[in-house]
């Protein structure tokens, strides 16, 4: 009889449990739309621009940087995941998130807490008879205890299944957090790369052009001695090889400067890389375009964002649920008595059932409050979306339209560079059979150095702006990269199934 009562008061306390599964507070999170356009204006069809199709170049996934075939750059690159301390700061900010996750998850389980008591009681003590005789008077005893007792609040309303959804999202978030800063750290080493390769390529440039102006130099002097130049055509020539020279060594203070950073953003010290001088590549591959709304599926700070939104949402259902009663069950198991030998006895058996209900009757507002601040965050939340996809669109416009102008530019300015060159041998010709002064062979020597200069300025600007392009179309990475909210969850079978039902995506 006392089972079946036990029985019946166990299934009245777990009724809220089951209607639990029924009801949760809050609205459900609807992603809002984001500010597109149809497509990219930059990347229309123009005179001089080929709009860059899918098949000519893709873009590896997880890999961008082998899209340029330079076996020194992916070695770099592949370094930046596994020594970047930068990352691994977001890595372990990561972390930290799933392990909150497993934290507001724990809440929807009872606590189960043991204890193991022992005690030792003594009442009275020595009395005197009339007699004078002393005798005890007292009782001591020993009391031993074992009790096992729960602990349980209901989610009868989903207030825990909200701060659960909550944590998941900002997992979430967390994850793609990560996934941008190694993005970003890639990119910054690989800009770094070419501005490097663009010093060492100066600096070739230069020496080349250093052997010229000795060439000149020698032709000056000898005709100086033979006395058909003056003397002031022969300094000023080794005044421009002066200068040539400095500028030359006046790269390696750039290049130093690129090979240190490099070396950070692959968790080195700058002590212990040296990289190999190399020209510049003259190859900038084509970069495939979709259409914008694939920006909100291959860009992590957009996708960081858009789960920031759910995350804020699910915080709304959490304010609201303090309007709501709050229930719990507790119970518990053991054992009281002595001796220690015949303690697991019916006759020692203690238990307990109880349930519980409260309910904030009055708090001044702070609970009307605290859903208004919920939903101011959850819409700063949407407003930072937003803008954080128009930021996109403007960074993917800014590069696709740089690519255009200085793939046009660098035609230009190569056609500069061969007038410029052949100006500059006409006129040495032209010195050394005395029709023309010193001050024309300096003029188109300069003028040639100066346009050369410009092209690999322009070169390597269209190096990086293809490096920021990729990035700003998410380098190969998707959205089906986040961890799944099941994934986020897994390691724990007993999660129910409505929690992802009600998570969204």
């Amino acid at each position: 009889m006392l089972r079946a009562r036990t029985a019946k008061a166990i299934l009245l306390l777990l009724t809220p449990t089951i209607l639990s599964g029924c009801i949760l507070v809050g609205p459900e999170y609807k992603r809002p739309k984001a500010i597109l356009s149809a497509r990219f204006k930059e990347a229309q069809p123009a005179p001089g621009w080929d709009k860059a199709r899918p098949e000519m170049a893709a873009i590896p996934k997880g890999q961008w940087w082998a899209i340029y075939n330079d076996p020194v750059l992916n070695a770099l690159e592949e370094q930046v995941s596994l020594s970047n301390q930068n990352v691994k700061e977001y890595e372990a900010k990561y972390r930290k998130a799933r392990a909150l996750v497993t934290a507001a998850r724990a809440s929807l389980y009872p606590t189960l807490s043991g204890s193991l008591n022992f005690s030792r009681n003594s009442q009275g003590g020595t009395a005197t008879s009339t007699s004078g005789t002393q005798y005890s008077s007292g009782m001591t005893r020993n009391t031993y205890a074992a009790e096992l007792t729960a602990d349980w609040t209901i989610d009868v309303w989903g207030k825990i299944r909200r701060q659960i959804q909550e944590q998941v999202t900002a997992a979430q978030a967390s994850a793609a957090d990560l996934a941008n800063a190694q993005l970003s750290y890639q990119e910054q080493l690989a800009e770094d790369y070419f501005e490097l390769r663009y010093q060492d390529t100066l600096k070739a440039l230069l020496e080349r052009s250093i052997r010229l102006y000795e060439h000149t130099l020698a032709i000056i002097r000898a005709q100086h001695q033979g006395g058909t130049a003056n003397g002031s055509d022969e300094w000023q020539a080794q005044n421009t090889l002066d200068a040539a020279r400095a500028s030359a060594t006046a790269t390696d203070v750039s290049r130093s400067e690129y090979e240190h950073a490099i070396a950070v953003l692959i968790g080195k010290p700058p002590a212990e890389l040296s990289l190999d001088r190399d020209i510049m590549t003259s190859v900038v591959p084509d970069i495939p375009v979709t259409v914008p709304a694939s920006l909100l599926q291959r860009r992590p700070d957009i996708a960081s964002a858009e789960r920031a939104m759910e995350e804020y949402n699910a915080a709304v259902g959490v304010a609201i649920g303090a309007f709501y009663p709050e229930f719990s069950l507790s119970a518990s198991y053991g054992y009281s008595g002595n001796p220690v030998q015949s303690l697991i006895q019916i006759s020692n058996r203690i238990w307990s059932l109880g349930a519980s209900a409260s309910q904030t009757l009055f708090e001044g507002g702070a609970r009307t409050a605290a859903v208004q601040e919920a939903n101011a965050d959850y819409d700063s939340a949407v407003a930072s979306y937003r803008q954080t996809v128009l930021t996109a669109l403007q960074d993917t416009e800014d590069q696709l339209s740089s690519l255009r102008i200085l793939k046009q530019q660098a035609g230009e300015q190569q056609q500069a560079v061969q007038a410029a060159l052949h100006a500059a041998d006409v006129s040495l010709s032209q010195y050394q059979y005395g029709t023309a002064i010193y001050t024309t062979v300096l003029t188109g020597q300069q003028t040639a150095l100066s346009n050369q200069e410009t092209a690999l300025q322009i070169q390597e600007s269209r190096l990086v702006a293809s490096v920021k392009l990729i990035v700003d179309l998410g380098g190969g990475w998707n959205t089906q990269q986040l961890p799944s909210k099941g994934s986020l969850q897994k390691d724990n079978p007993l999660i129910p199934a409505f929690l992802e039902k009600h998570s969204g995506k």
